[in-house]
């Protein structure tokens, strides 16, 4: 009799490979959970930034208004914020080394170019989102300097 005991209490002293089984998948279902919530705040903090850039660079454009009296063309675009526009009107009062630091227009956090559209008297700065294309939701959607 007692080598039946001493066979039950030495099989239960590890975990059967059902047990083993459960807890994997109990983890892996626990650790996408938590990678779909760190892709969420990533994508939410990309959206925060590229709509933080866009009211910097709207900023500078109404210190570029400030000293020239005009708002760069189309044409012209966001560069007129990093060199002196040669095209078009001239601005006699450009700021010395230009009006964003490092000397360069930022991309947005995809990657991206911002997109500025003026009609002489009102300009827009638009993000085109994750997907780099027009429209989409969430993290895909557009941002428009209207908007903020």
């Amino acid at each position: 009799m007692l080598k039946n005991t001493t066979k039950i209490v030495a099989s239960q002293n590890g975990m059967s490979l059902i047990e083993i089984l459960i807890a994997l998948t109990l983890l892996g279902l626990a650790g996408t959970f938590v990678a779909g919530k760190v892709t969420e705040r990533l994508q939410e903090g990309q959206v925060q930034t590229a709509k933080i850039q866009i009211r910097s660079l709207s900023e500078r454009l109404k210190e570029f208004r400030r000293d020239c009296n005009f708002i760069p063309t189309t044409d012209q675009g966001l560069d007129a914020l990093v060199e002196k526009p040669t095209g078009g009107r001239e601005c006699k009062r450009y700021a010395p080394g230009g009006y964003i630091e490092g000397g360069k227009v930022p991309l947005d956090p995809w990657d991206g170019e911002y997109i500025y559209e003026s009609d002489g008297k009102t300009f827009t700065i638009i993000s085109l989102g994750a997907d780099n294309a027009e429209g989409g939701e969430g993290a895909d959607a557009d941002i428009n300097s209207k908007d903020l």
